[in-house]
């Protein structure tokens, strides 16, 4: 409201408590605590609600752009969030599982900072990034069926790419950003086709009897496209001639196969040791290296930064018991969570200049594209 008392203005609309309100130092946001189930969380409902857990959040001064900051069960709580001058950072008082009593505990204010690109009800998925960064490549069944589609990096102007009743998917783009190699079943199987970047010429590349499927993967200087069959892994030139396998189909490929930024080593989710992990080989097949090996996990989509030191990859296991975002060093070590909430975050994406990881998301309900910061 203004300091006199008037225009009093409702910034928050939902049907728990929001309170310990506090302005940025640049007064563009407002810090406040909240034990809503707006994240998606399917918390009990206590005849006192303060025996509901409480999060931070931060949004814009104006009550858009909720931002959930902080992560809790049922019962624990963080309050009163006060942030630092420079806007850096916000304290805030917690007697969750971190110790379980009530202690001061600050981080940085733009911790789990992820921004919701697409809003429907319908499912949107696989987000890819075109070579200069400008715009995104999807799949969403927002017409009735699984389609392709771009929008521009911040979501806007969204864009039909292929229009047919049957499923086309996991689009991916060439180097120079003319083409998209994506997966459709249009013709009976799953095979991998190739058409412009404004949907134009479809081109069927496979014409074998499996199933080939799940992100053709160009190399990266545009000659080859890898991808996944019933049989194995296999790669093949741009125009669909020369496929050769790489992998044999004794076990079994859960996801992948993406290049190294150099061209010289493709990743792949495997569970060739009886766990669903991450691997690496060079990119004629040989030298199949694991990299996660965790008996209790499924880790899916390894994609690589564009500086080929890390790769980000989708996980459920003990280490969070539902999907959550993960990047770790490309030889396997130093894996570090992303993102934390109750819902599940998948097909992790780089930004091309590395900065940002765009990927897929059910934390509002239903699946959405969102894009975090890499930290």
């Amino acid at each position: 409201m203004n300091a006199d008392g008037s225009n009093v203005i409702q910034l928050t609309d939902n049907s728990d408590w929001d309170w310990f309100p506090a302005w940025s130092p640049d007064g563009s946001k407002i810090a406040f605590a909240s034990n809503s189930t707006r994240d998606g969380e399917d918390r009990d409902r206590e005849d006192e609600i303060y025996l509901r857990g409480a999060d931070i959040y931060v949004m814009n001064a104006d009550g858009s752009n909720v931002i959930q900051l902080t992560h809790n069960s049922d019962h624990d709580h963080d309050e009163t969030p006060a942030w630092s001058p420079d806007g850096s950072k916000i304290a805030f008082a917690s007697n969750s599982t971190r110790d379980g009593k009530f202690r001061i505990y600050v981080m940085n204010a733009d911790r789990y900072n992820i921004t919701q690109l697409t809003q429907n009800s319908d499912t949107d998925g696989s987000p890819a990034w075109s070579p200069d960064e400008s715009r995104i490549a999807f799949d969403s069944d927002r017409d009735g069926d699984i389609e392709i589609y771009v929008m521009n990096a911040d979501g806007s102007n969204i864009t039909q790419l292929t229009d047919n009743s049957d499923v086309d998917g996991f689009p991916t783009w060439s180097p120079d950003g003319r083409k998209i190699a994506f997966v459709s079943d249009r013709d009976g199987d799953v095979e991998i086709y190739v058409m412009n970047a404004d949907g134009s010429s479809v081109t069927r590349l496979t014409t074998d009897s499996n199933r080939d499927y799940t992100f053709p993967a160009w190399s990266p200087d545009g000659s080859k496209i890898a991808f996944t069959s019933d049989a194995g892994i296999y790669v093949m030139n741009a125009d669909g001639s020369n496929v050769t396998q790489l992998t044999d189909n004794s076990h079994t490929v859960l996801s992948g196969p993406t290049w190294s930024p150099d061209g010289s080593k493709i990743a792949f989710t495997s569970n060739r040791d009886g766990d669903a992990g991450t691997y690496v080989m060079n990119a004629d097949g040989s030298n199949v290296t694991q990299l996660t090996d965790n008996s209790d996990s499924v880790d899916w989509f390894p994609a690589w930064s564009p500086d080929g030191s890390k790769i980000a990859f989708s996980s459920i296991s003990t280490r969070d018991r539902d999907f959550e975002i993960y990047v770790m060093n490309a030889d396997g070590s130093s894996i570090t969570q992303l993102t934390d909430n109750s819902d599940w975050d998948l097909f992790p994406a780089w930004s091309p200049d590395g900065s940002k990881i765009a990927f897929a998301s059910n934390r509002d309900g239903d699946d959405e594209i969102y894009m975090m910061d890499v930290d």
